[in-house]
């Protein structure tokens, strides 16, 4: 499919259209034309369901944010079981992308020619077999399939070290690690935009900095450590797993939590959570991050 656009247009190939489930399509109408098209008259879901056909999209022009969001998920809302999607076509733009290209994303690529606006995705460049284009990929998609890392390997300073991601670029990435469900690791170096680990069943991120609104969101399994500070609603919605925050956070901590656990600075949690002692796993951790002594006294245990 081709598309042309005479100016940048938000929410192309975003498999939520702009999270329907919260605005019920005040925001977006999956069936509504995408505005300033030349020659065609395609709508948001024709472009959606195209991508889930395995048949690519290719875009002339520049586009605005959230580019591919969810790009390849099988969507529960749309009665889908949240994994990935095997086989999804790729988008393909001949010009610029704004911000948050790839949020959650899970498999496909998109390929841009232009420059990409920060934050971005859940996506990291690889090297591309399309010349002249930017190729990117999801970052869970990597650590989903360890057999794809050299085919689709990561550009420096970005690498896989010891079986781990270690991410050193200063990239602001948004919803990183999303839905990732295996016993991966990814380092990074920096600080991470909003939802980090956000619907994470297995794994672990470590973020060697500062972690935007909402990390460790709706949080299933695995483990979220950020060594800097966390902003508003660490752990919101979490219902396993553990998030650990060693710098300060912020308000509505452990807002509508139902299960896991948070080890971060001593705060007013968001009933029913309560705080609890810290056991010898929670020490051995803080230990593990350079907190030990009379320090941990300054930790809480937050739980249901």
């Amino acid at each position: 499919m081709e598309l042309k656009l005479s100016s940048p247009q938000d929410c192309i190939g975003d498999f939520t259209y702009n999270f329907i489930w919260q605005h019920k399509g005040a925001k977006l109408n999956p069936t509504e034309t995408i505005p300033s098209q030349l020659g065609t008259n395609h709508s948001y879901e024709d472009i959606v369901e195209v991508l889930k056909s395995g048949e690519d999209v290719h875009i002339k022009g520049d586009v605005g944010t959230r580019l591919g969001s969810s790009l390849g998920v099988n969507l529960v809302f749309f009665g889908g079981n949240g994994k990935e999607l095997p086989e999804v076509g790729s988008i393909v733009v001949d010009g610029n992308a704004g911000s948050h290209l790839g949020l959650s994303m899970l498999s496909g690529a998109i390929y841009v020619k232009g420059e990409v606006n920060e934050p971005f995705g859940n996506v990291v460049q690889v090297g591309s077999d399309l010349k002249g284009y930017k190729k990117f990929v999801s970052i869970t998609w990597l650590l989903h399939h360890p057999e794809e890392r050299e085919t689709h390997a990561v550009l420096e300073p970005n690498e896989f070290k010891d079986g781990e991601l270690a991410l050193t670029d200063r990239i602001l990435r948004n919803t990183l690690a999303a839905r990732c469900m295996k016993d991966a690791t990814v380092r990074v170096k920096g600080d991470v935009g909003i939802s980090v680990g956000i619907l994470m069943r297995k794994g672990c991120v470590l973020v060697d900095g500062n972690a935007g609104m909402n990390a460790a969101a709706l949080l299933n399994g695995g483990t979220v450590v950020v060594l800097g500070d966390a902003a508003e609603f660490l752990g919101v919605e979490q219902k396993k797993g553990v998030a650990l925050v060693k710098g300060n956070t912020k308000g509505y901590v452990c807002a509508k939590m139902t299960g896991g656990r948070i080890i971060c600075r001593r705060t007013k949690p968001i009933p029913p959570v309560r705080e609890t002692k810290l056991e010898t796993e929670d020490l051995t951790l803080l230990s593990k991050l350079g907190v030990s002594g009379m320090l941990t006294l300054n930790y809480g245990r937050y739980e249901v």
